[in-house]
């Protein structure tokens, strides 16, 4: 099968039009009709939610617009970086492409920071159908958030044997957690990460980059074998949201934590990122800016 075949194919299973996968002139006016929702049912629909706490995941989308530009009342350039928050169990997703073009209708549209702000919460909020949070941040006034997360480890570095570019949870082996001085098995965490996940769009066929943090708590995993699942994404067409809730489907029916999240932050494209963190209890993402974020 070509490319522009599984392309096609992908477009068709989640009924999007297939001129999202072809080249279109930016428009630089406000049009919300850009926006490209697609139902989250519609992706999860292969996973194994029967398997999880309730059926269902928590966490968020975080999405970093890094080209957020308008004209103010005058027409004079604003510039700025946002910040959008989208529920993991909103109805629908956002189609990045889409979003893209929808951040660019802004670029020559005249309006004030506040009605800006928001434009964007209510359009986003529509289109996710749930209430979409929002940060926007002038570039001077912009800090890159510092890394606050310690004590994992990486596997990039381990050997790996007869790699498969399929994903499959037959490749994570679990181990043994015995009991020592410092915790009980059902305690202990494991941390592990990989600047090695590279996955396809399902929309466009171009690459997405990504590192993964992941951490489970009563249950582990070979790293070896961690690393080889990472990898094993290396052919495949999926959302960023999708690989990662197959991810954590996967951990979860093969070790049975007490815990678990799982972090994919990826490299953006076109000045916008998409960082889907997926959890088994309610908590804030970790503050993880890496060398490509």
């Amino acid at each position: 099968m070509t490319d522009t075949q599984d392309t096609k194919e992908h477009n068709n299973r989640f009924g999007l039009e297939l001129a999202l996968g072809q080249q279109q002139a930016y428009q630089d006016q406000y049009n919300p009709a850009l926006l490209q929702p697609i139902a989250r049912s519609i992706c999860r629909e292969h996973l194994p939610l029967q398997a999880l706490p309730n059926q269902q995941f928590k966490g968020v989308d975080i999405w970093t617009g890094y080209e957020l530009s308008w004209l103010d009342k005058t027409g004079k350039p604003c510039a700025a970086i946002a910040e959008f928050s989208v529920p993991a169990n909103s109805p629908n997703i956002i189609e990045s492409k889409s979003f893209k073009y929808y951040l660019n209708s802004f670029n020559q549209t005249r309006i004030n920071q506040t009605q800006l702000e928001k434009t964007l919460i209510n359009d986003l909020t529509q289109a996710a159908g749930q209430p979409v949070g929002l940060t926007v941040i002038r570039l001077n006034d912009y800090q890159h958030p510092p890394t606050c997360i310690q004590g994992f480890t990486c596997v990039d570095d381990l050997a790996l044997a007869n790699p498969s570019y399929i994903p499959s949870a037959a490749l994570l082996q679990p181990i043994a957690l015995t009991t020592d001085d410092s915790a009980a098995p059902h305690t202990k965490k494991q941390q592990l990460f990989s600047h090695l996940l590279k996955s396809n769009c399902p929309v466009t066929g171009q690459p997405d980059w990504a590192s993964v943090w992941v951490e489970v708590e009563g249950a582990a995993i070979t790293p070896e074998s961690f690393l080889a699942y990472i990898v094993s994404y290396r052919g495949h067409q999926d959302f960023h949201e999708n690989c990662v809730e197959q991810m954590y489907c996967d951990l979860w029916q093969t070790l049975k934590p007490s815990s678990l999240w799982v972090y994919a932050r990826y490299t953006r494209r076109g000045g916008l990122d998409i960082n889907p963190f997926r959890s088994s209890h309610n908590q804030i993402p970790p503050s993880i800016k890496g060398a490509r974020q």
